[in-house]
C-alpha cells in the first residue's frame, strides 16, 4: 500500500511539473535574434600580401563577433579611389577603410608622423608603443578633431623598415641619388627632395610600369614580397635594403565615428582588440614571407641585394633634421607631436639599447 501511495505521489508530481513547463513555454516571449550588423570596409590593396593582412583582420573580427557583426571587405577602388577613402569614411559612404596614414598625408603632414616619420632610433614596435602608452592616440584624436574628421582609428601591424628600393646601379654614395626621379610617399618625399632627388608619388600598382617606361629612375614600395609581386625584378637588378626614409610604418584601420558609436560596447571592443591581436600575426606571417621572397629574388631572379651604406643613411638623418625643423616652424601641432615622440623614444630606446644584445654577433657566430 505504501508503495502504491508513493507511486501516485510521483505521477502526480510529474504531471504538475509537465503542466508548469507547458504553461511556462506558452507564457515565455519569443526570443528574436537581432540581425547581424554588416560594415563595408574598403582596402587600399588590390591583391598581394597587404590584402591578405586586411583579410586577416576582417576574419579575426568576424570570428570573434560570432555572427553579431560582419565586415565585408572591398578591394581597392571598389567604391572610391584610395586618395578618397578617408573622406568616404568621414561621410559614411564607407563604414571603414584599411590603409596607411601616409595615404592621406596631403590633408596634414602630421599624419605621416603616425607611421612614416623621422627615426628617433626606434622601430615600428616602439612607435606603436608610443601610440598606446605614450600619448600618441590622444594626439591623433586631437588631429582628427582639428581636421573636422568624423572617424575612429586603430593602428596595427608593425612593419620592418622599408628598403631604400630599386635603382639602375649599385648605390654606394648619396651623390649618386641626386637628380634621380624617385617614387615614395608621405614625409619620405620631403626627405628625398632634401637629398636632391625628384620625387613622384604613385600608387603601388603603377610603380613598375613607371620605371619600365622611364617616368621614374628609382623606387621603393615596402617589402620584398610586394616588390616581387609588382615585378620590380624585371626593371632593375639592384635592390637596396635598409633605410631611414620610412624606417617605421603600420596600418590604420578607420571607421565612421557615428557608425562605430552606434555599436554595442562589446562589438566596439572587438574592432579594437582584433586590431591589437593582428600586430603579432602580421609580424610572424609577413617577416617569413619577406625573407623567403628575398631569397627567391637573389637566387632565382638575378637580383643583387645590398645593404644601404651607412653614409647614405647618415645623409638621410641630416635631411630628416632639415624637414622636421622646417615643418615644426610652420605647424605648432606638428612640433607638439614630434616633441612627444622624442620624449618616449629617448626613454624607451635608452633601456632597449642598453639591454638588447648584438643579434648580428650571434647570427655571424652561427651562420657566418
Amino acid at each position: 500500500m505504501q508503495e502504491n501511495n508513493s507511486r501516485r505521489k510521483f505521477l502526480k508530481g510529474s504531471a504538475l511539473a509537465a503542466t508548469a513547463t507547458a504553461v511556462g513555454t506558452l507564457a515565455a516571449p519569443a526570443i528574436v535574434k537581432a540581425a547581424p550588423v554588416t560594415l563595408k570596409m574598403q582596402a587600399a590593396w588590390g591583391g598581394g600580401i597587404f590584402l591578405e593582412n586586411a583579410q586577416s583582420y576582417v576574419k579575426r573580427v568576424n570570428d570573434m563577433a560570432g555572427g553579431a557583426l560582419q565586415i565585408e571587405l572591398l578591394p581597392v577602388n571598389a567604391v572610391v579611389k584610395t586618395s578618397q577613402m578617408q573622406d568616404a569614411v568621414h561621410r559614411g559612404v564607407l563604414d571603414g577603410a584599411h590603409y596607411v596614414p601616409a595615404y592621406w598625408y596631403s590633408k596634414s603632414p602630421t599624419a605621416s608622423l603616425f607611421g612614416t616619420g623621422p627615426c628617433f632610433g626606434w622601430s615600428s614596435q616602439e612607435v606603436l608603443g608610443w601610440v598606446h602608452y605614450g600619448g600618441g592616440m590622444d594626439l591623433f584624436n586631437e588631429l582628427m578633431e582639428n581636421l573636422g574628421l568624423n572617424v575612429v582609428s586603430f593602428f596595427n601591424s608593425p612593419m620592418p623598415a622599408q628598403p631604400l628600393g630599386w635603382f639602375k646601379e649599385h648605390i654606394t654614395d648619396a651623390k649618386q641619388m641626386v637628380g634621380l626621379k624617385y617614387r615614395t610617399v608621405g614625409l619620405a618625399a620631403d626627405v628625398m627632395l632634401e637629398m636632391g632627388m625628384s620625387v613622384v608619388q604613385l600608387p603601388g600598382g603603377e610603380i613598375q610600369p613607371a620605371m619600365k617606361s622611364g617616368l621614374i629612375d628609382a623606387a621603393e614600395f615596402n617589402n620584398p614580397t610586394s616588390d616581387r609581386d609588382f615585378g620590380m625584378q624585371d626593371v632593375s637588378k639592384h635592390y637596396h635594403l635598409a633605410s631611414f626614409h620610412q624606417s617605421q610604418e603600420f596600418f590604420e584601420v578607420t571607421f565612421n565615428k557615428e557608425t562605430y558609436n552606434s555599436l554595442p560596447g562589446e562589438l566596439q571592443a572587438i574592432l579594437k582588440y582584433a586590431s591589437e591581436a593582428e600586430n603579432s600575426n602580421f609580424y610572424w606571417h609577413n617577416t617569413k614571407r619577406y625573407a623567403d621572397d628575398l631569397v627567391t629574388l637573389t637566387t632565382q631572379q638575378g637580383v643583387n641585394a645590398y645593404r644601404t651604406p651607412d653614409s647614405v643613411m647618415a645623409e638621410q638623418l641630416k635631411a630628416w633634421d632639415a624637414v622636421v625643423e622646417r615643418m615644426s616652424a610652420e605647424d605648432p601641432f606638428f612640433a607638439k607631436v614630434v616633441a612627444s615622440q622624442k620624449v618616449y623614444a629617448e626613454s624607451v630606446m635608452n633601456y632597449l639599447n642598453l639591454n638588447q644584445p648584438d643579434y648580428k654577433l650571434a647570427y655571424k657566430h652561427y651562420f657566418g
